[in-house]
C-alpha cells in the first residue's frame, strides 16, 4: 500500500466511529504465513488471516461466515474462523 500497510490501515478503522464502519470484517490475505504473521494480524483488530497462495477451500468458507454473520457475532472475536473450525 503506498500511504500505509495492512496493520496500519486495520488499526485506523478500528478508531473510526460509528460501529458500522469500525466494525468491518478485514481479512488479511498475504504471503506472510507464519503463526506469528497470523498472530500479528490478529492483535492489530483483523478478523482473520488466509495465506497466500490462496487456498479456495480456505478461502470461501472464511469469506461465507462474514457474509452470514452480523458483525455481533464476531465484532469482538478475531480468529473467529480457526475457532470455528472453519478454514
Amino acid at each position: 500500500m503506498p500511504v500505509m500497510n495492512g496493520y496500519e490501515a486495520t488499526q485506523k478503522i478500528r478508531k473510526l466511529e460509528g460501529s458500522k464502519k469500525a466494525k468491518i470484517p478485514i481479512i488479511a490475505m498475504t504471503a506472510n504465513a507464519f503463526a506469528e504473521d497470523r498472530q500479528k494480524a490478529l492483535e492489530v483488530g483483523m478478523n482473520e488471516h488466509v495465506a497466500k497462495p490462496i487456498d479456495m477451500n480456505k478461502l470461501l468458507p472464511v469469506l461465507s461466515f462474514f457474509l452470514s454473520h452480523t458483525t455481533e457475532d464476531y465484532s469482538n472475536h478475531y480468529g473467529v474462523c480457526m475457532l470455528n473450525g472453519i478454514g
